[in-house]
């Protein structure tokens, strides 16, 4: 009598006589690992100029290298030219360090740390010019600030035609306008009225664009600089308790160190 064996799945045997009708699939390559991203910062991201005198082999070898030549954030590295800091130069205010020429370059472009954008010198805007700013007094109080009278702010500026720094249209004519805001006139009070004096010198408070409001183009604008321009709530008076604030920290990227101290 002859006898049969048949391999089941769960027998021991089943991988010792493997079948030739299976197909084998075939084992895919292993995937490369990805090359780690370069070292970033805002130069690359503003488009700010290679500086002057850089070789372009310095900025090419580091960028082929990045994934392991590049030092790690923090070290001797200039993120500008993108190696070796060469003749080094630290930024007072933020500490971020670069090589004397490359910061040197990049602050005629924009005088701003390339690193975390830290503003260096004062700012001047493009606010129409020959525009001007009355300050008056009032008796009465700003809602959470009852003890205080009221600062009134007019400003006016007249038409004109567009420059060609800053404009959308140069050449074009704008409509100028008038415009009024309130400050409580407590302490905190009269240093933001600094603040806003300081910002209309430097003509930051407006500029030419499309109005918010009414969608006309080619009008004064104010220049993302809060105002409260009504005595109480709403869009053009938010919170009174707050408004302080809100100004102050508008203030920070866009004044210079001596504005702080006021």
């Amino acid at each position: 009598m002859r006898s049969t064996f048949t391999a089941s799945a769960t027998s021991p045997l089943s991988g010792a006589f493997p079948n030739p009708q299976a197909s084998a699939r075939p084992v895919p390559p292993p995937l490369p690992a990805p090359l780690p991203s370069p070292l970033v910062c805002a130069t690359e991201r503003m488009n700010w100029p290679a500086p002057a005198g850089t070789s372009p082999s310095r900025g090419a070898r580091s960028l082929a290298g990045a994934g392991s030549l590049s030092p790690a954030p923090g070290e001797n590295y200039c993120c500008i030219c993108m190696d070796e800091i060469r003749d080094k130069k630290t930024l007072e205010k933020c500490r971020h360090s670069f090589c004397r020429p490359c910061i040197d370059q990049a602050f005629q472009f924009k005088a701003a740390c390339p690193m975390c954008l830290t503003f260096y010198g004062t700012q001047v805007g493009d606010q129409p010019r020959g525009g001007s700013m009355a300050v008056t007094r009032w008796a009465s109080p700003l809602p959470g600030y009852e003890p205080y009278g009221t600062i009134v702010i007019d400003y006016t500026i007249p038409s004109g035609v567009q420059e060609q720094r800053g404009h959308p249209n140069p050449g074009v004519a704008f409509a100028g306008t008038s415009r009024r805001a309130f400050l409580p006139d407590c302490a905190e009070g009269q240093r933001v009225l600094r603040l806003l004096q300081r910002a209309f010198e430097q003509r930051l408070t407006f500029t030419v664009g499309t109005s918010a409001t009414t969608g006309l183009s080619n009008v004064v604008i104010w220049n993302d600089v809060h105002h409260k321009t009504s005595t109480h709530g709403g869009p053009q008076g938010y919170a009174s308790a707050s408004m302080l604030f809100v100004l102050r920290r508008d203030f920070i990227p866009i004044t210079s160190p001596s504005v702080h101290s006021l």
